[in-house]
């Protein structure tokens, strides 16, 4: 009977996208194939992404520095709030701002959320059947990032908010059988050079 290992998974932001969010700019494509390169000596086994404009692209430079490693779309890797909590679930000194924030974004993100997060747990964030570890790219947006990691780090499930990724940067969890995941590490930038960190945050988070 087969057992489980641990799956090492590699989540990246997208590069930093033109205005309209139809593609990369030019920093956004650098960044890309910077972290391609990082990840030339990685033993991944397959790249997934979401299926919009700016993360396909993102994937397709990554993937063009890797050698006969897989690639595909991934609905799950889309772009959707995770999770939208009841007022009386938030620190009562934020709740109000945190609701009226989310209620700036489209309605069909939230309803993709309450069907695609689950799910996205349920893909990702486990261990692996069968004896040998398995490394996957996932290159997604902010929000899946943010509540991948807060459900490796057990927080609430609007705790989603508040964990900034930058373009391009790479966090990596391990789930291991038998033990609770591990964040390895989270919005890695050394990849980068100074002029291409920190896009994608707001001017406040850039330290």
């Amino acid at each position: 009977m087969a057992g489980t290992a641990a799956r090492y998974l590699y989540l990246a932001r997208h590069g930093e996208a033109l205005p309209d969010e139809s593609g990369l700019t030019e920093n956004g494509r650098r960044q890309a194939v910077l972290l391609g390169r990082r990840l030339r000596e990685s033993p991944l086994a397959a790249v997934l992404h979401s299926p919009l404009a700016r993360a396909a692209e993102t994937a397709r430079l990554i993937h063009g520095e890797l050698d006969g490693v897989p690639m595909e779309p991934s609905e799950l890797a889309g772009d959707y709030i995770p999770y939208v909590p009841r007022k009386e679930e938030l620190p009562p000194e934020y709740a109000d701002s945190m609701l009226a924030r989310l209620a700036h974004f489209p309605a069909e993100m939230s309803e993709l959320g309450r069907k695609l997060a689950p799910a996205a747990l349920e893909r990702f964030a486990r261990p692996v059947d069968g004896d040998e570890p398995r490394h996957e790219l996932v290159v997604t947006h902010n929000f899946l990032i943010g509540w991948l990691v807060r459900a490796a780090l057990d927080g609430p499930k609007w705790r989603w908010q508040g964990l900034q990724h930058a373009n391009a940067a790479l966090t990596v969890i391990r789930y291991a059988p038998d033990r609770p995941a591990s964040v390895v590490f989270f919005n890695d930038m050394g990849h980068l050079p100074a002029e291409l960190r920190w896009t994608g945050f707001p001017p406040e988070f850039r330290v």
